[in-house]
């Protein structure tokens, strides 16, 4: 897995906005559903681990984004500006992803300083294995880099995301250009 990491960080994550701890979610087909319940409580694994019971969480932290996480949405993940869709503040398993490109599975993660304090380095490369088991590339970056090197974090997302097209092709039928699931990069 390629990572880039500063090792200054800067700002703090996400002031006042509760994270979750243990989001254990138990997985099980869809059909049949076990006796006794109800298809709506059980959870599928074909959407991309999507997992519903962070999604609260998730549209708290998409409206309380840190200074790094918006620059970064602006200026270079937003509106499909690198040619792919991005999401932001995605549930994956029981992770929230800062920024997320399904076609490509692509997950990007922007640390603020709590990303220094070792605690806080073990839970991310354990985020950075589960997120590999099921597939996904994650890349991070600081705060400080984000914020002070833009044009440099926007070339090596650029870099990725030409190395996952090998990787993930297009599926047969969808248009050369403009297309889902992603389209030509124009430099």
């Amino acid at each position: 897995m390629n990572k880039v990491v500063s090792p200054a960080g800067g700002g703090a994550r996400r002031a006042g906005v509760e994270q979750p701890t243990d989001c254990e979610t138990t997985v099980r087909p869809l059909y049949p559903p076990p006796a006794g319940e109800s298809k709506k409580q059980t959870m599928t694994t074909n959407n991309n681990n999507y997992n519903k019971n962070l999604q609260p969480f998730a549209s708290k932290l998409r409206h309380n984004m840190t200074k790094a996480e918006t620059c970064l949405w602006k200026y270079a993940l937003r509106a499909s500006s690198m040619g792919i869709p991005f999401r932001r503040e995605r549930p994956i398993g029981r992770f929230i992803a800062d920024f997320v490109c399904f076609p490509l599975k692509l997950v990007i993660e922007v640390d603020g300083v709590t990303h220094l304090y070792e605690e806080v380095q073990l839970k991310d490369v354990q985020k950075d294995k589960e997120l590999g088991e099921m597939g996904f590339e994650v890349l991070r970056f600081s705060d400080d880099v984000v914020l002070n090197n833009i044009n440099f974090v926007v070339g090596v997302i650029r870099d990725k995301i030409e190395e996952l097209k090998k990787i993930h092709p297009r599926p047969t039928g969808t248009p050369a250009s403009g297309g889902y699931p992603y389209q030509t990069i124009n430099p």
